[in-house]
């Protein structure tokens, strides 16, 4: 079954739950912020090394800012970024969603088309 962390405040993923609706997508809803993944669970993501740890970031998000991370994601090792992204879900680019190894971080139309079309 496939994980689908969100934030019921963000278009984003607004967006992304509509389109795996209209596409009969099935999913398991998480909200990002009360329920964010384990420091564990993004490690195990981060190490498959498919996408650089700026991947994983909401690099438009307050608490990136407030936390100058644009200037230190580079210095991060993976189990210091997957504990900084787990303490707070809004850290996380959004939506997130997960099936086994296979993931894909933010919505684009195209990318679900052929990450998750069932």
């Amino acid at each position: 079954m496939k994980t689908f962390y969100c934030y019921n405040r963000c278009s984003t993923c607004a967006k992304a739950r509509k389109w795996l609706q209209a596409n009969q997508v099935e999913f398991n809803e998480i909200d990002i912020v009360k329920t964010p993944p384990t420091a564990d669970q993004l490690l195990q993501l981060i190490e498959l090394k498919q996408h650089p740890l700026k991947y994983f970031f909401n690099t438009s998000g307050i608490k990136y800012r407030e936390l100058h991370l644009k200037d230190k994601i580079d210095q991060l090792d993976a189990k210091a970024a997957s504990e900084l992204l787990a303490s707070d879900g809004k850290l996380i680019k959004r939506p997130l969603m997960i099936e086994g190894d296979h993931f894909t971080c933010g919505f684009k139309p195209d990318i679900y088309q052929s990450e998750w079309q069932a």
